[in-house]
């Protein structure tokens, strides 16, 4: 049974490592939405994490996904 606690893993943007701590359902999401883009999760973290502003990257990924999710049932 998942716990519902962040899973924290690696991700590399721009050539740097960087490690990101997501619950299981943000990551298979996050997944889901950069192969529906063509992209790899690295890629798809590093267009969101030049967007970012000051907010945290494991934040603006969560915020990312939910208006994909959105915007998937508003079409």
């Amino acid at each position: 049974m998942n716990s519902g606690r962040p899973v924290k893993r690696s991700l590399t943007l721009h050539g740097h490592r960087t490690s990101v701590s997501l619950e299981d359902a943000f990551w298979q999401a996050f997944r889901d939405a950069a192969q529906k883009n063509g992209q790899t999760i690295n890629g798809l973290a590093a267009e969101i994490d030049e967007n970012r502003g000051d907010v945290g990257l494991a934040s603006a990924i969560r915020v990312h996904i939910l208006k994909s999710l959105q915007d998937q049932s508003d079409a």
